[in-house]
């Protein structure tokens, strides 16, 4: 699937062949630098990255936040794209969640998501509700299958991701990256295999409950 390629939105905007690679080499770029350097990240400076001059870059994404919209759905489509081949491999669920996290380290997910604010867009709504619908897939056949303790809802994994792919805040000694983040996410994902060690408080957020929580809070 392109770059950005969302259920109901037509793949690349129906550009020509050349217009839809530079359009996708921008994406991959700005996905890259944003990762590194964060939402101000010079424009110019993507450009560069994706080969392309400033012109090309703001024919495509006249302004700062239509890229990053971009970006974000971008990621949300790969994503799904990663969970469902899995799923259609056969693979283990709980391994393909395993993978879905350890991806969401990678491309620095948590970020991504935060430089957004509750402004909608049908693209990346889409793309999240796609994103959305495999990862309640995965919860359930990873419970079906005896893996995942049962008290973890799809809502549990959505919010997990998000918070646990953040960079901490700017100053920090210790960067949670390479090695770090993995370990981290691993020892958490310990946790989620059942059989349960103890028992959770509470009820698990349902994917509606999250979407009643502001974006970049939570």
């Amino acid at each position: 699937m392109s770059a950005s390629h969302a259920p109901g939105v037509p793949a690349n905007g129906g550009l020509r062949a050349d217009a839809a690679r530079n359009r996708d080499r921008i994406v991959a770029a700005a996905r890259e630098v944003f990762a590194a350097e964060g939402q101000t990240a010079p424009l110019d400076e993507i450009a560069r990255t994706a080969g392309v001059g400033n012109a090309t870059l703001y024919r495509h994404f006249p302004a700062r936040r239509d890229l990053v919209v971009a970006v974000v759905r971008d990621i949300s489509e790969r994503a799904a794209d990663r969970a469902e081949h899995a799923l259609a491999a056969g693979a283990d669920p709980f391994e393909a969640l395993r993978g879905l996290f350890l991806a969401g380290v990678e491309e620095k997910v948590g970020v991504m998501c935060t430089m957004l604010g509750t402004e909608a867009d049908p693209g990346r709504s889409a793309a999240g509700d796609r994103l959305t619908q495999v990862v309640e897939r995965l919860v359930s056949r990873a419970r079906a299958t005896g893996t995942l303790r049962a008290d973890v809802t799809a809502g549990d994994i959505l919010l997990a991701i998000g918070r646990l792919t953040r960079p901490l805040p700017d100053g920090s000694e210790c960067r949670l990256d390479g090695d770090l983040a993995r370990r981290q996410l691993l020892i958490f994902l310990d946790g989620l295999r059942a059989p349960a060690a103890t028992e959770l408080p509470g009820v698990g957020p349902s994917v509606a409950d999250l979407r009643r929580v502001p974006a970049g809070r939570g």
